[in-house]
């Protein structure tokens, strides 16, 4: 007579009336394995943790150095380059690090002209020493200008011209009206914005108003607010404003900086 029997076990694998299968624990290998991963894992994440700990208090540092150097209402916003940053501080020096910064206010009395916006870059920021200054080996930088920031220095209304690198200054006075020049913009030593090749748009040039543009366009106008050791290598016009950009080496970030 025919009788039913259970499945048949796969082999090598010890049956148990109830239909389930006894599984084997990992080998001791495979488990030492997958702990040793874990641990690595953990390793690794708590150092990227620290990494980032150590990078934040570097950038608050180099923040609180350059309010301090520039006089901004806000602290700037910077972020360190790199990874791991531990090591870079360790050495002394950080690779890169970059700033970004509003509102500079204006230095000197002749015709303070504020910076907008500042954004720098900077190689081999140097870590120790005070904490109320920052050094770096080299720098570039731009420093955008507001068209409303410079028409208050200049005296006349400024905008973008209609070709590359030119404004447009245009000069009012009651009962004589208003007239419009044209005028190039170049970078003078000394960090300071010239404008040249000065042109009639619309207008009478009366004398009132010739002089009153000659007093505006005639002498570049100084960059008070940047720090020493950056020179003004070029300026560019868009359409809200001019774009002046820097280079400089051994440079220090620190109260009074600015250059005058």
């Amino acid at each position: 007579m025919y009788q039913s029997h259970p499945d048949e076990a796969y082999v090598g694998e010890p049956y148990y009336g109830d239909g389930s299968t006894y599984v084997s624990p990992p080998p001791r290998t495979r488990r030492r394995l997958i702990i040793a991963a874990a641990s690595l894992v953990a390793l690794l994440v708590g150092g990227v943790a620290v990494d980032r700990i150590a990078a934040a208090r570097a950038e608050s540092r180099t923040a609180k150095a350059f309010q301090d150097g520039m006089g901004t209402a806000d602290r700037p916003s910077v972020h360190v380059r790199g990874f791991p940053v531990l090591t870079q501080l360790a050495d002394g020096s950080l690779d890169h690090v970059d700033l970004t910064a509003h509102d500079i206010p204006a230095g000197g009395t002749t015709r303070p002209l504020p910076v907008t916006k500042l954004t720098v870059g900077m190689d081999g920021l140097k870590t120790s020493g005070s904490a109320e200054e920052a050094h770096a080996d080299s720098v570039t930088a731009t420093a955008f200008l507001s068209y409303a920031d410079v028409s208050s220095a200049l005296g006349a209304q400024v905008s973008q011209g209609d070709e590359p690198d030119r404004i447009n200054a245009t000069a009012s006075l009651p009962l004589v009206g208003d007239v419009t020049v044209s005028a190039a913009v170049s970078a003078a030593s000394g960090n300071r914005i010239a404008f040249t090749d000065v042109r009639a748009e619309q207008g009478e040039l009366l004398p009132p108003l010739k002089s009153l543009l000659d007093k505006a366009l005639d002498e570049p106008i100084p960059l008070q607010n940047v720090p020493q050791g950056l020179h003004l290598r070029s300026v560019t016009t868009t359409g809200d404003g001019i774009d002046a950009r820097f280079t400089g080496r051994s440079v220090t970030f620190r109260p009074d900086s600015s250059s005058g």
